[in-house]
């Protein structure tokens, strides 16, 4: 089970094993004796055992790469959360469980559109614990709440918060900027509607990854410029924070699994209503954006990753404009790591640095 504790998180997995606070390294999870089956892939040679065994199982699963499928195949093809079951069921170990109570609501989306959000809700919360909205990435085409559950139980069961994940409006159905006036519409709900919840709309906290990771960002954009309250802190893991996919990490891991410079030119063709798009404030964080008045913000990175270079780009502009910003690279790791845990040791250390940050500002 994933327990916390008031001094350091603990996520305890149900064989029993603890990832220690992420000031202590030290972490022991039954995950690590999972060994991969082949040599290193070529894209990326300083794959740690673990992440490359997720990986392999991930291609098993999924031989054909997505953007070569139609919105509809890819988004009924198994996920980089399937392939982590695949290799707990393989090694005889759970998955990862919490003490967590899950339930859903619609609420207004853009426009007055019905959205729905799931909510997790640690056991023994307060009657007014913090709130973090969540944004799941999937390049704003596929995913879903349920797909990055893994990340959003964590986040619940290490924080004490109540965590709303958001199922914004996909492209194309959806194109640009919806999902992004979606999660504002749904920041903007929490923070007006946090006791319904059973939450404090003065502690709330905004999180995501990937094309969430930029929506975190974004929101928290839209809230100082509608004149809305900011969230007491933003967690952006390995985010989309520009339009350049000729970055040195793009053109380095062009090719990775799962997130590659095709996928994502698949992903923009679905989301965006032209390339001029791309170069809105919303998508280019690094280079167009005004960050200036942005809470302490959290940025977490995977090394083999094509978004690698522009996280790392988001941390030096936020640090340009006075945003106090806590930054870690994860390495021999590829995007979509973070809610690996049961199997991924540096994923449990990304869990405990992100949980530390939330907590810290929730005081």
């Amino acid at each position: 089970m994933l327990r916390f504790t008031r001094w350091s998180v603990a996520l305890t997995l149900v064989a029993g094993l603890t990832l220690t606070s992420c000031e202590d390294h030290r972490i022991a999870l039954p995950g690590q004796s999972i060994q991969p089956t082949g040599p290193k892939p070529d894209f990326a040679p300083t794959i740690r055992p673990q992440m490359q065994a997720v990986i392999e199982e991930l291609q098993r699963l999924n031989p054909t790469p997505l953007y070569t499928l139609t919105t509809e195949q890819a988004r009924s093809r198994p996920s980089f959360k399937d392939a982590v079951n695949a290799v707990l069921d393989k090694n005889g170990i759970a998955p990862p469980k919490a003490m967590v109570t899950k339930s859903e609501r619609m609420i207004p989306g853009a426009g007055g559109t019905p959205i729905r959000v799931v909510l997790y809700k640690p056991e023994g919360a307060s009657a007014s614990a913090p709130v973090i909205v969540y944004f799941h990435g999937g390049g704003w085409v596929i995913g879903s709440p349920e797909v990055y559950e893994y990340s959003t139980l964590a986040l619940a069961q290490n924080t004490g918060a109540v965590v709303m994940s958001v199922d914004y409006r996909l492209s194309p159905e959806n194109k640009f900027p919806t999902a992004h006036e979606d999660a504002y519409a749904a920041y903007k709900w929490a923070k007006e509607n946090a006791a319904a919840i059973g939450g404090n709309a003065a502690k709330v906290a905004v999180a995501g990854e990937s094309a969430g990771g930029n929506m975190a960002v974004t929101v928290s954009m839209m809230a100082r410029d509608r004149g809305l309250g900011l969230p007491v802190h933003i967690l952006s893991v390995f985010p989309v924070a520009n339009n350049d996919l000729f970055s040195p990490s793009y053109n380095q891991y062009a090719n990775a699994v799962p997130l590659s410079r095709p996928l994502v030119q698949w992903f923009v063709e679905r989301y965006f209503n032209t390339p001029a798009d791309g170069d809105s404030p919303l998508i280019s964080l690094t280079d167009v954006a005004n960050l200036s008045g942005l809470p302490p913000t959290t940025i977490i990175g995977a090394e083999i990753d094509p978004l690698q270079s522009e996280g790392m780009a988001l941390r030096e502009k936020l640090k340009s404009v006075g945003v106090p910003v806590t930054y870690q690279l994860y390495e021999g790791v590829t995007h979509e790591f973070f809610g690996m845990y049961a199997v991924v040791p540096e994923a449990a250390q990304a869990q405990a640095l992100a949980a530390t940050q939330l907590r810290n500002a929730f005081k």
